[in-house]
């Protein structure tokens, strides 16, 4: 709609100096048939009132479908104000017309050679739009001819028009080589045409994480860096969130950059500068901090900021959220501006309490005076969640800078006599706090405290203060009548009050025992009998206990030394705060959430990560390995409720299995036919009964390592002919192991990062782990658990985790695995879903193992049953797969493939071309025949797959080409 307006609009600067009002009035019944009439008349004037008409009913809802035919026959004209219009209406109505549509395409065609580039420009635009699959191949020439048009407006279109008919037909764009002339108009010599073709690469790159289409290189950086000069606003803001995703190779790279971008803090337009302060502040990690530029850096950084804080409310909103993680990253840069963030009397609330949380952020004790003297100003505001916040603020303050506390406290007590009761119960709150953290210190305040009893009538008040009551009874003289007086009315009391006052009555009784046991008991009845609150009821019975078996004990534990609270309890977890840096200037710095929890579809969201901190070396994997090793890049998604996955999952047994090592594999060879050998597993793979065939039990269990058979057995049955075995086969290599990638992130599992990769390790399937605990608490008791999956993977024994993982450490793992779990088909095939648990909570994630780790080590068939089997399988179970630069000879592939159990049968050379005959025979008894071609000096391999399972196939192929490449 809002196009449709922008085109009328347009439509006006082509000499309509009337107004367009009359086109929206009501005609008599006939409209459809009149305006018929009116688009083939002779007259041009008359044809282009009509299409006005046209447009006029489309733009207020109406249905002119029916007009199609006589719409498109207009195109043909040389008046653009018209051409306007008709493609305004075919882009709305292709989609329900695609035969008529169709119509269209000739013009297309021929617009795009018009010598008029605007015309050229708009075609090409309007092919974009048009989302029908049957006519955007016709679409790729014109395409194709307009992404090399003379002139720069025709190109800068054409790139964007890249990414429209990429989100239609991903296929088509990658197989017409439109993503490499998008690539080649990075060096284009236009700047909008580079901005243009960079947006377009990155909205590509976003639904294909793993493409690596922006090979971003210091030459290709330097283009964008020149072109960022001369570009519009928005062309700069691509070229710099484009910036944002390069690494530099060194600091000498990254302070080159940075010089570069920093101009762009100048700029009028706001999202510019929040991008080039996403660059820098990534940049500057790699920036060495005893460099004298890396000051002159933050004192640049600062007056842009501040600058932002002078626009309209919404966008200091944005601006203040995005300073807040800056100034959690890098408090250094805004240290001496503490002035801005003074609240405003005309500031809207969500403005003021933003300004409020950066202010105590960059409280310090040069400037805590100014500091408290505001915020004693605003706790007397009108506005109840201000001051509010105001007041806590204080708190705060009091706790990050201890030199001020003191006076703090003075603060406090001065709005505690000021009697306002929402003021008098937020300073109780934070006082409680200031004595957590100053034990013994200020505790002359507590009679004021006690003064104000009575005035407390919010649960989070009243618990505070009957925990000072409770930690300082031996000061109070009549503690006892204070908690009994709120005892009273103990059942119409929140949860929190109620749990309060059990420990603090239990407090007062280790200390002053004679004269409270009356209070105890009844304060352990009312908790015990008389409530339905679980928790409270068992922290009545643990009290009970405790009190009734060994008073001594219960001293020591209820009385014991309690640790000092922190500084800051609000900061964003590190690894979280380092995602968002890399999102300045998006919506996830607004939230203060990654993009993955708010983005529909979020498996294209890739989590970045600031260059200096990317910790260990192997939880962060290059692309190329992580598609090496088959297994899916993007972030672990939740794991969907499929049937009783949840009772799976959460039923965690700690217990250690009865089996405590692999089953070892039936000695006897295998003596069935190519029916029995093959029809196996397919009922298992698709969810039937696990108890069935006889073939399926020699592949379960983890089998020892077996000697694979002779590849020089004698040939029987005159199979000389098919097979020449002349060249021999070498040793068989060691297996594939893919290198460990990252499964589960630390934001999303409470601080615990999990990367790992599958080995097939002496015929033992294991899932080998390092564990990561970037929390701040010591992680352990650690169990884990598989849902059910399509070949039955589940833990062979406990997760072995033997010391606690202590902030900041990494432990490895390997956990072995059999393959005698339940089934059930997934998708991908190899897809498996984990539920790890340790003493914090359970988290989910999900992987994908590659299939090799389920060849077992007796897949080698007899050479009589392969032929027999292949001729046996139907041909539409065949399928064929291409390996690509590949550049092993046919017994070196050989060799390589043998170590991860696809064995050789056979090999013969047909005209310069080694084809060589395999079998593999996974865990649940499924056989895979294949064929492999390799020509001499060609990269290129072809694979022929033929199984009983078709369903495996790819699986299998990917396992090829991990193995051979790796």
């Amino acid at each position: 709609m809002q196009e449709w307006a922008n085109q009328l609009c347009e439509n006006r600067q082509f000499g309509s100096k009337m107004t367009d009002s009359k086109y929206f009035t009501t005609t008599k019944k006939g409209e459809i048939f009149e305006l018929k009439a009116e688009l083939n008349s002779d007259k041009k004037e008359k044809k282009k009132e009509a299409v006005k008409k046209v447009i006029a009913s489309m733009t207020v809802g109406k249905d002119v479908s029916a007009l199609f035919p006589d719409v498109v026959n207009c195109m043909q004209t040389d008046n653009l104000e018209l051409k306007k219009l008709v493609y305004l209406y075919l882009m709305n109505y292709a989609k329900s017309q695609p035969d008529m549509a169709i119509m269209a395409v000739n013009t297309f065609v021929k617009d795009c050679e018009d010598p008029n580039p605007l015309i050229r420009a708009l075609a090409v635009r309007t092919m974009g739009c048009i989302r029908v699959d049957k006519i955007t191949e016709y679409l790729c020439e014109p395409l194709r001819k307009c992404l090399k048009d003379e002139d720069p407006y025709v190109r800068k279109t054409a790139a964007v028009c890249v990414a429209k008919l990429h989100d239609i037909n991903a296929q088509l764009v990658e197989d017409q080589g439109f993503l490499d002339t998008l690539k080649d108009l990075i060096s284009d010599s236009n700047p909008m045409v580079v901005a243009n073709a960079v947006a377009a690469l990155s909205e590509i790159a976003e639904s294909h994480p793993n493409s690596n289409l922006l090979d971003l290189n210091p030459q290709t950086i330097n283009k964008l860096l020149t072109a960022l000069n001369e570009c519009t606003e928005w062309g700069q803001i691509f070229i710099l969130d484009c910036l944002a995703n390069y690494t530099p190779r060194d600091d000498r790279e990254s302070q080159s950059i940075c010089e570069r971008v920093t101009p762009r803090l100048s700029h009028a337009n706001s999202a510019v500068v929040l991008s080039a302060v996403k660059v820098l502040m990534k940049f500057m990690e790699m920036l060495p901090k005893d460099l004298d530029y890396y000051g002159t850096l933050l004192k640049k950084l600062a007056p842009p900021l501040v600058t932002l804080l002078s626009a309209e409310p919404e966008l200091q909103y944005v601006a203040l959220r995005n300073i807040n993680l800056i100034v959690q990253r890098r408090p250094e840069i805004l240290k001496h501006e503490m002035k801005v963030f003074f609240v405003k009397y005309n500031d809207p609330i969500y403005v003021k309490l933003e300004k409020l949380d950066i202010m105590i952020r960059l409280a310090s004790q040069a400037n805590i005076a100014q500091v408290l003297a505001e915020l004693k100003e605003y706790a007397t505001e009108v506005d109840v969640d201000f001051v509010r916040k105001a007041v806590r603020a204080i708190g705060r303050c009091a706790i990050k800078v201890e030199q001020s506390a003191e006076r703090c406290v003075s603060t406090l007590l001065d709005l505690i006599q000021t009697k306002v009761n929402y003021v008098v119960q937020e300073a109780i709150v934070v006082i409680k706090d200031i004595f957590r953290k100053y034990p013994n210190k200020y505790e002359s305040v507590i009679a004021t405290l006690c003064e104000n009893l009575d005035s407390l009538d919010e649960p989070e008040a009243r618990a505070a203060m009957i925990w000072i009551v409770g930690e300082y009874a031996e000061r109070i003289d009549n503690a006892d009548e204070l908690l009994e007086s709120f005892l009273e009315g103990f059942h119409d009391e929140s949860t929190q009050v109620q749990l309060q006052l059990l420990t603090a009555i239990v407090k007062l009784f280790l200390k002053k025992p004679t004269e409270t046991q009356e209070l105890v008991q009844q304060v352990l009845s009312l908790a015990t009998q008389d409530s339905d609150n679980p928790d409270l009821r068992d922290r009545g019975y643990i009290y009970w206990r405790l009190l009734s078996t060994d008073p001594v004990a219960a001293k020591e534990v209820v009385l014991a030394e309690k640790p000092l609270i922190s500084e800051e309890t609000d900061l964003i977890e590190p690894t979280l705060l380092e995602e968002l840096i890399c999102h300045i200037g998006t919506l996830a710095s607004v939230y203060h959430k990654p993009p993955s929890a708010f983005v529909e579809g979020s498996r294209g969201v890739q989590h970045k990560r600031l260059p200096g901190s990317a910790g260990s070396g192997d939880s962060v994997e290059s692309p190329e390995t992580a598609s090496a090793a088959g297994v899916s890049e993007a972030p672990p998604a939740v794991i969907p409720s499929q049937g009783d996955l949840l009772g799976d999952l959460l039923n965690l047994d700690l217990t250690p299995p009865t089996a405590t090592g692999p089953t070892p594999p039936p000695t006897s060879g295998m003596q069935m036919g190519a029916m029995d050998l093959l029809g196996g597993g397919l009922d298992s793979l698709l969810g039937g009964d696990l108890g069935g065939s006889p073939a399926m039990g020699a592949g379960f269990g983890a089998p020892a390592a077996a000697v694979p058979a002779s590849f020089s057995a004698p040939v029987s049955g005159g199979l000389d002919d098919l097979f020449d075995l002349g060249g021999g086969v070498g040793m068989p290599m060691g297996a594939y192991i893919p290198a460990k990638i990252l499964w589960l992130p630390a934001m999303k599992a409470k601080g615990l990062e999990i990367s790992g990769t599958f080995a097939r390790r002496a015929g033992v399937i294991q899932m080998e782990m390092t564990l990561t605990n970037k929390a701040m608490s010591v992680m352990t008791d650690f169990a884990i658990q598989f849902n059910r999956n399509s070949f039955g993977l589940a833990p062979a024994g406990p997760l072995q985790v033997l010391t606690p993982v202590g902030p900041n450490q990494s432990i490895e793992a390997a956990l072995p695995l059999n393959t005698v779990g339940p089934v059930m088909k997934m998708e991908p095939l190899n897809n498996l879903q984990v539920a790890v648990k340790n003493n914090i909570d359970v988290f989910y994630f999900s992987c994908q193992y590659p299939i090799s780790m389920l060849f077992v080590e007796d897949g080698k068939m007899e050479r009589q049953v392969f032929l027999a089997t292949w001729k046996d399988i139907p041909n539409d179970n065949e399928s064929q797969f291409q390996i690509k630069d590949c550049h092993l000879n046919s017994d070196a592939a050989s060799n390589k493939l043998q170590g991860s159990n696809i064995f050789t049968i056979a090999k013969r050379t047909v005209e310069g071309q080694d084809m060589l005959y395999q079998s593999m025979k996974l865990s649940n008894g499924i056989w895979v025949l294949a064929e492999l071609r390799v020509q001499t000096g060609n990269p290129n391999y072809t694979v022929s797959l033929k199984c009983r399972a078709p369903e495996v196939s790819q699986c299998v192929f990917q396992s090829y080409e991990a193995v051979l490449k790796n």
